[in-house]
């Protein structure tokens, strides 16, 4: 017996001024209703995809229909076991498929990508040089420097593509000594969702003998990811952020730094064998993924990234693309209009981005909109700092070295914002909610 899967339904395609987009994929949530100050309720408008998207309905279906043949994974002769460990090693399968892997690139499953670059950070040879920029999500920015034997080197925020590319020749070119070297860099920015030359960023990388590691916990939901195409050595990203709930993520890549390093968790997995001896033990740890998997794994999890990634194949990668960029431009040409607001930009208007965008008003505190919009509005969006400190204080102006938390204090003058708003969207984001949104903010503002 397998465990059978439900197939996603075709979207329906819906026409627009300028070009035929697909119609919202079904996604848990979409029609739950929430009370308003002002009495009665709205349907939610959940434009805070960057956070956590909701839950495909295709992926929600398909752990449904596995549930009821649950069983241990890698630990048992029974037929639940067996069932279970071919459906999580078959989602390792479709992940690389999905990130279309080299051959020998490993796929190993953690909790998140904060989990997954903890993972690589912890299996850098001693020594290892970390070149990463300033603007990165704190899941990128911290994990390197937690290791003594580890040097890192923050790079100012770039303006330009180019400007990247070549502060970051200029650092390794300028690194002694010339011993092992990562480079870690966003494929698309939470905070403005800009894209980054990932590509030309690789190529310098490689060109001076460093490795690189792409964070695309934004982009592998809006946009194909190529390991072989983008040249990169590894990619890590969450399930919660592709639709997929159960707390997975993925690291991929480049099997030689994990299979030499120590687990990253000792335990029931990550070893082959394990033998007494008057002094101790003797463990031989596996060379696979496992190596980095002790403990019961989370197959639930695995597995709805392994159908989220399926989802978005079949739905057409293009034609989700050219929905979102539609969406996207709605957006921006409504916010232009309201008076006083001014979108975040490291790289200029016309930079290429995914479905996220940050903005402030003048003269209103981002806590406060956030907090009207979903108290009138039913509207939710996102305020703060994004988990990227350093980025949002230079693009806010302010000094980017400057400690608080998030969030803008009521007593802040208005010519110098604290924070900012986001709104993200993504698959299942009806056109609805981002005319909702640019009124309400007309109305706000």
């Amino acid at each position: 017996m397998s465990v059978s899967t439900v197939a996603a339904a075709a979207a329906p395609a819906v026409t627009t001024a300028d070009r035929s987009v697909p119609a919202p994929l079904p996604v848990l949530g979409r029609d739950v209703r929430v009370p308003l100050a002002t009495g009665g309720d709205i349907e939610y408008a959940a434009l805070d995809y960057a956070a956590s998207a909701p839950v495909l309905q295709r992926v929600w279906d398909d752990v449904a229909a596995y549930a009821p043949y649950y069983g241990s994974v890698h630990r048992g002769a029974g037929h639940l076991s067996q069932l279970s460990t071919e459906l999580f090693e078959n989602s390792r399968a479709d992940v690389a498929a999905f990130l279309d892997c080299r051959p020998d690139d490993q796929v190993v499953f953690t909790r998140s990508t904060t989990d997954s670059l903890n993972l690589l950070a912890a299996a850098l040879p001693a020594g290892t040089r970390v070149f990463v920029f300033e603007t990165e999500h704190h899941a990128a920015l911290l994990p390197w420097a937690r290791r003594a034997d580890t040097a890192v080197t923050y790079l100012d925020a770039p303006r330009t593509h180019q400007q990247a590319v070549d502060t970051l020749e200029q650092a390794l070119a300028a690194r002694e000594p010339h011993g092992p070297a990562l480079v870690c860099v966003t494929g698309a920015s939470n905070v403005t969702g800009e894209l980054w030359p990932v590509r030309e960023l690789a190529a310098a990388a490689h060109a001076h003998g460093a490795r690189i590691v792409l964070d695309a916990a934004q982009l592998v939901p809006h946009r194909p990811v190529s390991v072989r195409d983008l040249d990169v050595d590894w990619v890590a990203f969450s399930g919660h952020k592709l639709y997929a709930p159960f707390g997975a993520g993925v690291l991929a890549g480049r099997p030689d730094w994990l299979r030499e390093a120590e687990p990253y968790l000792a335990g029931g997995g990550a070893s082959r064998t394990v033998t007494r001896h008057t002094g101790g033990l003797d463990v031989e740890w596996h060379e696979t993924a496992a190596r980095h998997e002790a403990g019961s794994p989370n197959v639930i999890g695995a597995y709805a990234i392994a159908s989220a990634c399926k989802a978005l194949t079949e739905a057409g990668c293009d034609a989700l693309a050219a929905r979102e960029q539609h969406l996207t431009d709605t957006l921006r040409t409504g916010l232009a209009q309201v008076p006083g607001l001014r979108i975040l930009s490291l790289f200029g208007d016309d930079a290429p981005r995914v479905g996220v965008l940050s903005f402030v008003v003048e003269g209103r505190s981002s806590t406060q909109l956030a907090a009207a919009l979903s108290a009138q509005y039913g509207i939710g969006v996102r305020d703060g700092l994004f988990c990227a400190h350093p980025l949002v204080r230079t693009l806010l102006d302010s000094d980017p070295h400057t400690p608080g938390e998030c969030g803008t204090p009521e007593t802040a003058p208005a010519e110098a914002p604290l924070s900012a708003l986001r709104v993200s969207v993504g698959v299942g984001t009806p056109e609805e909610h981002i005319q909702r949104l640019i009124a309400a903010l007309a109305a706000l503002a």
